[in-house]
């Protein structure tokens, strides 16, 4: 990822920060030389991933995340079971989403890791990594934020109220959906050229905005696929036929799939406290863009929520290449160089449930219009 200091329109000197919690027009902001200059210089040795971390850290996750979902299939008690499952959730999250690191990394300074990965969790989760690499790459472009071509993004504080809890719900079916993608009309769309284009072009990206087609794969990217999804779709419908014939009790499969619905849950919560999602679709400078995201650098609970590095999302928007367990330190360094009246501060909020509070107020704004 090209160093951001080398991609920037520089509209101004610099500029005051924000007040906290006060709506601005971000297609107003201009881009502030002092932060996006501090921000490249303080950070020029954290770009190299740390293959140990990365390995330890994944492998670990999935190895509690798959031992506690056997236990909420297989433990006897009740209370046992449940609490199994809540931290095979929490695991399994954790596992799963190294799949943003996986669009970011320059694989050369981690190889394996993107096939590892696949193998022991994009495949059984029936989340590949293709279903995320040149899609999450967009959201980062310097002229598509937040704009329709943005498959990342909805101005959802500008939407109606309703839309909240749809964007929930839609989380809780993932499951699935993704046993109808890769068991059903995956093999079925072989046979169609038209289906085919439906099912790259609409059900093959984690993307949260209608109106993006995704286009077809080209090149090593096309190949990555293929692999990725003929694996995807021999494990859903081994699934299903292994449930069908009875071999998989429903029971078992049931928690497994409540398991995956209830990762996809937090983490859609974690989505919507990303952004402020305030942008109207216009093109944005990189300090409005950074303006528009979150990070939520405190307290214990956002290592849960939001782990992997996602705490700081406001900062990796700012520094992509950044492998997550440099962030820490980035916003380390940042802070104590710019201090608490600089427009970094601007991005910084104490809590979920006062940034669920913003949004929701701002929907709610939009009832009577």
């Amino acid at each position: 990822m090209a160093d951001p200091m080398n991609t920037l329109t520089l509209d101004a000197s610099g500029a005051d920060a924000p007040a906290k919690g006060a709506k601005i027009r971000l297609s107003g902001v201009a881009d502030d030389r002092t932060m996006l200059r501090a921000v490249a210089d303080l950070t020029r040795d954290l770009q190299t991933p740390n293959p140990l971390i990365y390995w330890g850290d994944f492998l670990g996750s999935a190895a509690v995340g798959y031992a506690a979902l056997a236990g909420a299939i297989l433990l006897p008690s009740t209370g046992w079971a449940i609490a199994s499952g809540v931290l095979a959730v929490i695991a399994l999250y954790r596992a799963s989403l190294f799949i943003h690191e996986i669009t970011h990394l320059k694989h050369s300074l981690l190889p394996g890791f993107r096939v590892g990965w696949n193998l022991l969790l994009g495949i059984p989760m029936m989340l590949p990594s293709f279903m995320y690499e040149g899609i999450h790459t967009i959201h980062h472009s310097r002229t598509k934020y937040g704009t329709v071509e943005d498959p990342e993004y909805l101005p959802l504080a500008l939407m109606k109220p309703w839309t909240l809890p749809v964007f929930l719900l839609v989380s809780v079916l993932m499951p699935i959906g993704l046993l109808l993608r890769f068991g059903v009309l995956g093999p079925l769309s072989l046979l169609s050229p038209r289906l085919r284009k439906l099912v790259v072009g609409r059900y093959s990206g984690l993307q949260i905005n209608p109106a993006y087609e995704r286009r077809a794969p080209e090149g090593e990217f096309a190949k990555q696929w293929r692999w990725q999804e003929i694996g995807a779709s021999l494990w859903a419908i081994a699934l299903i036929a292994l449930v069908a014939t009875g071999v998989i009790p429903l029971k078992a499969f049931a928690i497994f799939l409540a398991v995956i619905s209830a990762t996809a849950v937090l983490n859609q919560v974690r989505t919507l406290v990303a952004h402020l999602w305030e942008n109207d679709g216009e093109p944005l400078t990189v300090t409005a863009q950074f303006l528009d995201s979150v990070n939520v650098p405190g307290g214990f609970l956002p290592y849960i929520w939001a782990p992997v590095g996602l705490r700081f999302h406001a900062l990796h928007h700012l520094l992509p290449s950044i492998p997550y367990h440099a962030l820490a330190e980035a916003h380390r360094r940042i802070s104590a160089e710019l201090g608490t009246e600089s427009i970094y501060e601007g991005a910084n909020y104490p809590t979920l449930r006062g940034l669920m509070g913003r949004l929701a107020a701002s929907t709610m704004k939009q009832r009577a219009s």
